[in-house]
């Protein structure tokens, strides 16, 4: 199987490490399109989220590329100094690792729905990109469709939860209420808005940063406030809570622009952002509690979820299992196609001789021999896709042989 993967992530490495493998849009896309370019490769994906990054290809067998190699060029890395926090699969390892990864079940917070969403964006950027194959293609959308299922027929307990919800829910345990707080969210993207919804949701007054050049256009959760990016410092001392998630390439708060202000009370700071928002030294300033994307780990699973595991897994066998009776008759498809082909000449060759005899006009010949062909690949169809879901898929493709060397002799 021409399937293989490199990943990294939150059990394997810290946030500043992983930050220096994440991508954007943009130059994921521009990677996948110099990856898709060596010889041997047949399509790609690269899946980048705030927890974990991930190169995916299928490449023909006589590939000897190293997507390591690969990645290390592209973030200008010294392959030596990073290869323990890689881990690689391929076959039907990787198939099922994106099997659990797209259904929640690898995630930070288990069962989460944002890593659905992000592997469905991974597969369509890549399509945009023109990175794909048709074996990523089918593999990304039996992984979204399985994922589905999971999150239909199985119940997990801390379901559909993110790590803004685990964060508010860790703070509520050391006794810090949100209801009445005032909080600020730095980032209105995807994470920004969930986080700002969470804190609405628990009560708080939330006011979130926009971009003065987009403020007129973009929409922020209802019931929140909204501020200008340039215009936090201002806002942050009046704040007992700030949480940063952004796609900078830059610190949205240092530790000098803390230190310039006067807060006059104790601050927490949540920083969800890869790479990193706030400054890690800001931490250690004696008003400040500062927690990254990685402070919120759950490491055991209480029986009643395990048993949801054990039951998300038997319905992932079942999905694995029909994509790779998918693979394996895949490279059968042009096969398939030609002995069609041939059958259908085979015919012509045949109905001509009474055709040619049969008096009608040439227009009507034509038509009757075009319904002919169309009429006959659609039985030649018929008959072999039958005699595919009637078969051991061995027994087929000697079926299949079988009708090749009947039109080659």
């Amino acid at each position: 199987m021409g399937i293989s993967m490199i990943g990294i992530d939150y059990n394997r490495a810290s946030v500043d490490i992983r930050a220096g493998f994440s991508f954007t849009k943009k130059n994921a896309a521009t990677a996948m399109e110099r990856l898709k370019s060596e010889q041997g490769v047949l399509g790609c994906i690269i899946l980048s989220t705030c927890n974990r990054m991930e190169i995916w290809a299928s490449a023909q067998e006589e590939w000897q590329g190293s997507l390591y190699e690969f990645l290390c060029r592209e973030k200008e890395k010294v392959p030596g100094e990073f290869r323990e926090y890689f881990v690689q699969r391929t076959g039907k390892e990787a198939v099922e690792h994106l099997f659990y990864l797209a259904s929640g079940l690898k995630s930070q917070i288990l069962a989460e729905d944002q890593i659905l969403t992000q592997v469905k964006d991974a597969l369509a950027l890549a399509r945009e990109a023109y990175c794909t194959d048709n074996v990523l293609e089918v593999l990304f959308r039996m992984a979204v469709t399985a994922a589905k299922r999971v999150k239909t027929e199985v119940s997990f307990s801390r379901g559909n939860i993110s790590v803004i919800h685990q964060a508010l829910d860790c703070l509520e345990n050391q006794g810090f209420s949100l209801r009445g707080k005032t909080c600020m969210v730095i980032g209105n993207g995807e994470m920004g808005k969930l986080a700002a919804l969470a804190l609405k949701e628990a009560g708080a007054d939330v006011t979130v940063t926009v971009r003065q050049y987009r403020s007129g256009i973009v929409s922020i959760p209802k019931g929140c406030d909204r501020i200008n990016y340039g215009d936090r410092m201002e806002f942050l001392p009046k704040c007992d809570l700030a949480v940063s998630a952004t796609a900078s390439p830059n610190y949205t708060l240092t530790r000098q622009l803390l230190e310039e202000e006067d807060i006059p009370g104790h601050m927490v700071l949540i920083d969800l952002a890869v790479p990193r928002d706030i400054e890690p030294s800001a931490g250690t300033l004696p008003n400040v509690t500062l927690y990254d994307i990685d402070s919120f780990k759950i490491n055991t699973l209480s029986p009643k979820m395990q048993a949801s595991m054990d039951k998300a897994g038997v319905i992932l066998a079942e999905q694995q299992e029909e994509f790779y009776n998918w693979y394996d008759g895949h490279d059968l498809i042009p096969r398939i196609r030609d002995i069609k082909k041939e059958a259908v000449e085979d015919l012509n060759l045949r109905i001509m001789k009474i055709l040619r005899k049969t008096p009608m006009e040439d227009a009507d010949r034509e038509k009757l021999l075009n319904a002919i062909d169309t009429a006959a690949a659609k039985v030649v169809n018929k008959m072999i896709f039958g005699l595919r879901d009637s078969l051991e898929q061995e027994a087929f493709k000697n079926c299949v042989e079988g009708l090749e060397q009947l039109y080659r002799e």
